[in-house]
């Protein structure tokens, strides 16, 4: 077995990236103060041609050398926009017709792996900040919340994991 060199993974250039198609899905960064979790969702978000993320609050914006180290390039390639308040955001995609999943532990939220996913939906998934997840207020405004079910001793998953996980899984129904 020989590992693939750079040149032989045939990657898009950004430009291609930005024309190519992508899948109807925006991810919501709500509060996360890690420059590298931020950093580290864009480059899960070119990974899997997501339409764009939209950054909430306190949620830092590129350019910024610290999203630069993990996103390696992808803040050029991924949509992005800001909003003050993560509350504007969800109504403005609940305007343009997404469902909008709040990716939390409620009271009556569904394990990702029982989440219908209909390749005709456009849907959007919010992230929340590190220790205290997505705010209440946010929580509220969302059609559902998605958890990732969990055995260890821990209650939560750092959030770039878990948005590789979540992302990977509406990614794979996509392909279908």
């Amino acid at each position: 077995m020989k590992k693939l060199l750079n040149e032989e993974l045939n990657r898009k250039t950004i430009e291609e990236f930005k024309k190519a198609g992508k899948y109807p899905l925006v991810v919501v960064l709500d509060d996360v103060r890690s420059l590298n979790n931020i950093g580290s969702v864009f480059r899960t978000c070119d990974a899997f041609l997501i339409e764009s993320i939209f950054l909430c609050g306190i949620t830092a914006t590129p350019p910024h050398r610290e999203i630069s180290k993990t996103a390696l390039g992808a803040t050029e390639s991924v949509h992005w926009q800001y909003f003050r308040n993560t509350e504007d955001a969800i109504q403005e995609l609940r305007n343009q017709g997404y469902v909008v999943y709040a990716v939390e532990q409620t009271v009556h939220s569904k394990a990702l792996h029982d989440i219908p996913i209909l390749r005709n939906q456009k849907y959007a998934l919010v992230f929340g900040h590190e220790i205290k997840g997505v705010k209440q207020e946010v929580v509220d405004l969302c059609d559902g919340a998605i958890e990732i079910p969990q055995h260890g001793t821990k209650h939560s998953l750092n959030i770039s994991v878990c948005a590789g996980i979540v992302l990977w899984e509406f990614f794979r129904y996509y392909q279908k």
